[in-house]
C-alpha cells in the first residue's frame, strides 16, 4: 500500500472531478505531481508529512483518476489557470481556504499559477525541479531542446503524439522516465505500475498532450499578461544537481524574477526528487514550512 492510513476521495470542481488521497492532521498541505505521473509519486514523502500536516495529494485534471475534460480550441481547459482553479476548489471543498503547497514538475507549474491567481490561498510554496515556463522557453537552446524534447513533441497537433505514444505507452513511459539520471531503479514497482496503468488510457495520453499544448500557447499569454506580478508568499525551489535545471539555468536567479522571497538549493539527484531523495526533500520542506 502506497499511502497507509489515507482515504481516497473524488471531488467535483467547476471544471472537472479531482481524485485525491487524504491523510494526517494539522495545517493543510497540498501535494501536486508531475508528468507522466500521478499523486502516487508522493508515496515516500506523504505518510511522513501526515504526522504533522493534513496532507492532500491530488491528481491534476487529465492525469491519474481525475476527470479529463475536452481541451477546447485553445486548449484552455488545460491552462495552468484552469488546473489551478481545480485545486483551489478542491481544497475549499475540504474546508481549507488557505494552505501550503509542495509541487513537482507540471504540478509546480500549476502551483506557480495558483500562487499568482489566488494569492490569499497559498501560505508557502515549494517547487521541485522547475523554473517558470516562459523563462525556460525563452532560453531554449540545443541542450535544453535535446533534454526536454517532449515539450516540443507533445505540443504537435492531435492525433500525432497521441498515436505514437498510444502504440506502446509502456515503452514511452519507461523510456521517458528511465532516461533521467536515476534510471528506472529509483521507482517503487507499485508506483510505476500506477503510472503505466494510467497512461494505458488514451484519454490520459490526450489530456497530457493538451496540458503541454496549453503551456506553449494560452499559458504563455497568461504569463505575459502577468509579467509584472510576483509570487508574494515565501517560495522554496529545489532541483536535481544532475538534471536539466542545474545544467541550463540559474534556478534561484530565475525564481527571483518571479517571486519576492526565494530560497533553495540543488539536491544530489536527478529530476524525481521526491522518489530519489525523499529524506532530503522531507527535511528541507519541513524546515521551510515551519520557519
Amino acid at each position: 500500500m502506497l499511502f497507509p492510513g489515507f482515504t481516497t476521495r473524488r471531488i467535483a470542481t467547476s471544471g472537472a472531478e479531482i481524485n485525491c488521497v487524504i491523510g494526517g492532521a494539522g495545517p493543510p498541505l497540498l501535494l501536486l505531481h508531475g508528468y507522466p505521473q500521478t499523486h502516487a509519486m508522493w508515496h515516500r514523502v506523504a505518510p511522513r508529512l501526515a504526522q504533522r500536516y493534513s496532507v492532500i495529494a491530488s491528481d491534476l485534471r487529465g492525469y491519474g483518476d481525475s476527470g479529463k475534460p475536452a481541451g477546447g480550441e485553445r486548449h484552455e481547459a488545460y491552462s495552468k489557470r484552469a488546473m489551478a482553479k481545480d485545486q483551489v476548489e478542491l481544497m475549499a471543498a475540504l474546508g481549507h481556504d488557505s494552505f501550503f503547497v509542495l509541487a513537482h514538475d507540471r504540478g509546480a507549474r500549476v502551483a506557480h499559477r495558483l500562487a499568482l491567481d489566488h494569492q490569499q490561498a497559498v501560505k508557502k510554496l515549494a517547487v521541485l525541479d522547475i523554473v517558470p515556463t516562459r523563462f525556460m522557453y525563452a532560453a531554449s537552446n540545443q541542450a535544453f531542446a535535446t533534454a526536454y524534447f517532449h515539450w516540443y513533441f507533445l505540443i504537435q497537433p492531435a492525433p500525432f503524439p497521441e498515436t505514437l505514444i498510444g502504440a506502446d505507452p509502456d515503452f514511452f513511459i519507461k523510456f521517458q522516465m528511465g532516461r533521467r539520471h536515476g534510471g528506472l531503479s529509483v521507482f517503487d514497482p507499485e508506483a510505476m505500475g500506477e503510472y503505466l496503468r494510467c497512461f494505458r488510457d488514451p484519454a490520459t495520453v490526450h489530456a497530457s498532450c493538451e496540458d503541454y499544448r496549453a503551456a506553449a500557447g494560452i499559458d504563455l499569454a497568461h504569463d505575459e499578461a502577468d509579467e509584472h506580478k510576483r509570487v508574494e508568499c515565501p517560495l522554496l525551489a529545489l532541483w536535481g544537481r544532475h538534471g536539466v535545471i542545474e545544467k541550463c539555468f540559474d534556478a534561484l536567479a530565475e525564481w527571483r524574477k518571479a517571486a519576492r522571497d526565494v530560497r533553495g538549493q540543488a539536491l544530489d539527484c536527478g529530476h524525481y526528487l521526491a522518489e530519489e531523495k525523499p529524506e532530503e526533500v522531507l527535511k528541507l520542506a519541513e524546515d521551510f514550512l515551519q520557519d
